[in-house]
């Protein structure tokens, strides 16, 4: 068993409170990754797991048991970092078995373990080449070979992909998951690449300033966002936001208007809301048509992407400061100077309070 708990985790440097009340159940076997922007404190959290960093506050156990104060090699983890952090020196064999050497496990045992490994990443050709005869993806699984083999209840990614190019990183974006179904075995991954957390993650956890957000699987973040923090930080292109005040609100449904004077709907629980107050409309970029039924928001075509299988099209709107995405298919190619009157679906819009907190979506 490999459940991972936080409760309560703080942990500051100096007066700098870094983790402000973490609470956290990740069952086992299961795939959750940490996402937000930089300074959040995701690295920080998972160093904190690994005992790589001491709490200030709050307990920590794995696989039932606290570990706070139990050392790294003592918690039952192995962590892969961004960096290979591979002996030049030695091959990859020697490599992998180097933590099983120093903790003086049997010979015949360190060959099996790696053996298997190496097996379970297909890098058993490479067993007796040395790092700098290795490219960075094959450089990353012997870094991956060297966690496994210690045979840990849970393991720890941080940004392992961040050294990688962009096609590179799409194939072990693949490996990752292959093995995660392979091993069935706690893992717990650190990113700050939405599109690894999206399709990598069975949940995902979005940090914001040493706190979570939101916790869920990544279409339920998507499409039902607690809050604009995270309606803007998951999906790519970001969501749309349009400013509004509210005109009718019931439990079916919200009516908006822009200052530009354009009516909206909104298929949301909006029964805390009335007449007269603020709110921002939410649209992603997919959402927004030419043609169909909803509102409409006239708009002008600033800057416009033909990528072949979809059209990005930048629009500015009177009521917003930077410019709105929309995303239409590739053979649609207007061109920058155009008047785009864009159709907002109620049933695809998001409605947000002054505080930025979401109404719940029908």
């Amino acid at each position: 068993m490999a459940e991972v708990r936080l409760t309560g985790v703080r942990k500051s440097f100096g007066a700098v409170e870094v983790l402000k009340g973490v609470d956290l159940s990740i069952a086992d076997g299961e795939f959750v990754v940490f996402v937000g922007p930089s300074g959040c404190g995701k690295s920080t959290l998972l160093r904190t797991i690994a005992g790589l960093e001491e709490t200030t506050d709050g307990d920590i156990e794995i696989g039932g048991r606290r570990v706070n104060d139990l050392s790294p090699s003592d918690r039952g983890i192995a962590m892969v970092f961004q960096s290979y952090a591979l002996y030049p020196h030695m091959s990859v064999r020697e490599n992998m078995a180097f933590g099983l050497k120093l903790a003086k496990t049997d010979k015949a045992e360190i060959d099996r373990r790696v053996n298997a490994a190496a097996e379970t990443l297909n890098i058993t050709d490479y067993l007796d080449r040395k790092p700098k005869a290795l490219s960075g993806g094959q450089r990353q699984r012997v870094a991956i070979g060297r966690a496994i083999v210690r045979e840990p209840q849970v393991f720890l990614f941080d940004e392992p992909l961040s050294n990688l190019d962009a096609a590179l990183r799409v194939r072990m974006r693949y490996e990752f998951a292959s093995l995660h179904q392979r091993l069935q075995t706690t893992m717990i991954y650190v990113t700050h690449d939405q599109v690894e957390a999206m399709t990598l993650a069975d949940r995902i956890v979005v940090l914001s300033a040493g706190r979570i957000e939101q916790v869920g699987a990544p279409m339920e973040l998507y499409e039902h966002p607690r809050n604009l923090f995270v309606a803007e930080f998951i999906g790519s292109p970001k969501m749309n936001l349009i400013p509004a005040v509210v005109v009718e609100a019931s439990a079916t449904g919200a009516v908006v208007r822009t200052s530009a004077g354009e009516t909206l709907r909104a298929d949301v629980d909006a029964s805390r809301a009335k007449a007269g107050d603020p709110v921002t409309l939410g649209i992603r970029p997919e959402h927004l048509a030419l043609e169909g039924d909803g509102g409409r928001i006239a708009t002008t075509a600033a800057f416009v992407e033909t990528l072949g299988n979809a059209t990005y099209a930048y629009v500015r709107h009177p009521d917003v400061e930077d410019t709105l995405t929309v995303q239409m298919s590739g053979d649609v190619r207007p061109t920058t100077g155009d008047a785009l009157n864009l159709i907002v679906p109620a049933a695809r819009a998001h409605l947000f309070d002054a505080e930025g907190e979401a109404f719940r979506r029908l």
